[in-house]
């Protein structure tokens, strides 16, 4: 059965996800997935998606907006189209989406239940139920318009879907696992992210089990009309003050601001990194960096990737440490540098290619950059954020800088404007 593993509190932000920007995270999103399974099996690809702070993590540090409710929308879609044509090798299936694309998640699961042989009907009705839970069960003020379900060919999954709140301007994640629960509306939930909006009716809560079986009782002993007077007579118990509720699962409450400040970033987390790949890249990547294009900057991306392919859950608390990796399609921390994030694709994929052949230097040496990080991160120094930030805008005509506004001009013609 499926337990819900988190939660994750988002601001809306409007605007779509850029072709050029879309192709990218597609390709990267399943090349991280190819490298998670080889590393550590599908299995652990659901557990990341199911953890909310890996899920905004892994949306950061592929230029989406790291703080918004786009996040999500924009991951699952990358997925879909990402794993669709690795789905025979990797075993893995993303179904469902945003809108209507939701609502062809069942029919979706009984069609390649048929292909590869798990039970689709049964996880049809799964998807119907997490789907039930979320917007009846669990009474928040949020509305849902997103479901997306990650199946892999042993009938094992996930769900991540998502509700928005359009009065606060607000959206919620609702991450669930089907890996150690015994019930649908008995804690269930491997996270729920967002924040607390007034009142929230949670029947899905162990200590609610004995309301859910007085309803029960209530709608077969009385008719309709009856429940209402007794109903109406309760109210002003209603306002009584109530036990402080419990700590909820894994929860990711994301600032309303667009722009990255030092309060969002673990600074010791990235300079770790950053020394990381100044003294692991030459040694690991001696070869590769003779290849044209591929630079001592890109090193630094590869060394956030590593880490969201082998970091730890504690590692993602402050998930806009990956943006800058590349940046963000809205300038924020800054334009999206397309010639490293290219170059970060073109190094992961021949690392995977070559790990399946049997040969995993090239994935052994980003792994190895991973661990460096944590070790680096007891001595290492560097800039402060906004110094940063502030060269990466520098440099970013040269990197191929490129946001939702257009193209970085070069410095001569950024200073004539």
């Amino acid at each position: 059965m499926a337990r819900r593993a988190g939660s994750a509190d988002l601001p809306l932000h409007g605007g779509r996800v850029p072709r050029w920007l879309g192709e990218r995270m597609t390709r990267l999103g399943a090349v991280v997935s190819e490298a998670i399974i080889l590393h550590y099996g599908r299995d652990e690809l659901l557990h990341r998606l199911a953890h909310p702070f890996w899920f905004q993590s892994f949306g950061a540090v592929m230029g989406m907006d790291w703080h918004s409710s786009g996040v999500t929308t924009s991951v699952i879609g990358a997925l879909k189209r990402g794993l669709a044509p690795l789905a025979g090798e990797l075993g893995v299936h993303v179904c469902g989406g945003r809108g209507r694309q939701s609502r062809l998640t069942p029919p979706e699961l009984i069609a390649i239940g048929d292909r590869v042989g798990f039970d689709g009907a049964a996880l049809a009705q799964a998807s119907r139920l997490v789907a039930k839970v979320d917007s009846a069960a669990v009474q928040d003020g949020f509305d849902l318009y997103l479901h997306g379900f990650v199946v892999t060919d042993d009938g094992r999954w996930t769900v991540v879907q998502q509700g928005m709140n359009g009065g606060s301007r607000q959206a919620r994640r609702y991450h669930w696992l089907s890996e150690g629960l015994k019930d649908f509306v008995d804690q269930p939930h491997a996270a729920i992210e967002g924040p607390r909006r007034g009142e929230i009716v949670n029947l899905t809560d162990r200590r609610a089990e004995a309301s859910r079986r007085g309803q029960l009782e209530l709608l077969r002993a009385l008719p309709p009309e009856k429940i209402v007077a007794e109903l109406s007579r309760l109210e002003p118990a209603a306002a009584a003050p109530r036990e402080q509720a419990q700590p909820l699962l894994p929860h990711l409450v994301m600032p309303a601001h667009h722009d990255v400040r030092p309060g969002d970033v673990n600074i010791r987390r990235l300079h770790g990194a950053l020394a990381a790949a100044a003294e692991r890249g030459p040694t690991d990547f001696r070869e590769l960096l003779l290849v044209p294009g591929v630079g001592a900057r890109t090193v630094e991306a590869l060394a956030m990737v590593a880490e969201v392919v082998h970091g730890a859950p504690c590692r993602f608390s402050d998930p806009a440490r990956f943006s800058l990796a590349h940046g963000g399609k809205d300038r924020q921390p800054f334009p999206v540098p397309l010639k490293v994030y290219d170059q970060t694709i073109d190094v992961l994929k021949s690392a995977v290619r070559k790990a399946k052949l049997g040969r995993e230097d090239e994935l052994g040496a980003i792994r190895r950059l991973d661990e460096q990080a944590r070790r680096a991160e007891r001595y290492a120094t560097g800039p402060s954020l906004e110094a940063f930030v502030a060269e990466e805008r520098r440099r970013s005509p040269d990197y191929g800088g490129r946001s939702v506004f257009g193209w970085e001009p070069p410095a001569e013609d950024a200073s004539a404007a």
